[in-house]
């Protein structure tokens, strides 16, 4: 016997298959636009750092994505391989790391912002600037109630 599932409400569904779609439309066409053997992930982590302007322990960079400690130190490995960041040890607590943009990161940056820019501005053309202003505050709330821990009733057994 199948248990009964409720199908949820048919706005909340239609909603979030545009934003999943969406998502995965333009991580994809961004991707494709970034420079050869950057990828978003990487460009993420050089934009942060970029406009921070602060030093951040991998610890850090992992919680500000939602990614695992291990796919940060990737991401941070291959960064540093590409001599994007400078990566430094905590002096005070030989433990940790602190990691800052260099100068090639902040140029390969630049160079991907360049890049993906117009495809932004072009789907937010066309869909409309005033459209696009009236969305994003649902947007942001929407944003706000994901970054927030789950509650218990939201947790997998």
């Amino acid at each position: 016997m199948t248990e009964n599932v409720d199908s949820g409400d048919p706005l909340a569904i239609a909603l979030f298959s545009e934003i999943f779609m969406a998502d995965q439309l333009a991580r994809a066409r961004l991707a494709k636009a970034l420079p050869k053997g950057m990828e978003l992930s990487h460009f993420s982590v050089l934009n942060l750092l970029s406009r921070s302007g602060a030093e951040r322990t991998p610890a850090q960079l992992a919680r500000s994505f939602h990614v695992t400690r291990g796919a940060m130190t990737n991401t941070i490995g291959r960064l540093d391989a590409a001599g994007y960041v400078h990566i430094r040890p905590d002096w005070d607590d030989a433990r940790r790391k602190f990691v800052s943009i260099s100068d090639a990161g902040r140029q390969a940056r630049d160079t991907a912002l360049s890049a993906i820019v117009p495809i932004l501005n072009d789907a937010v053309k066309a869909a409309g600037t005033d459209k696009v202003r009236q969305a994003l505050p649902v947007i942001r709330e929407i944003r706000k109630r994901f970054d927030e821990p789950p509650t218990p009733d939201e947790r997998t057994p």
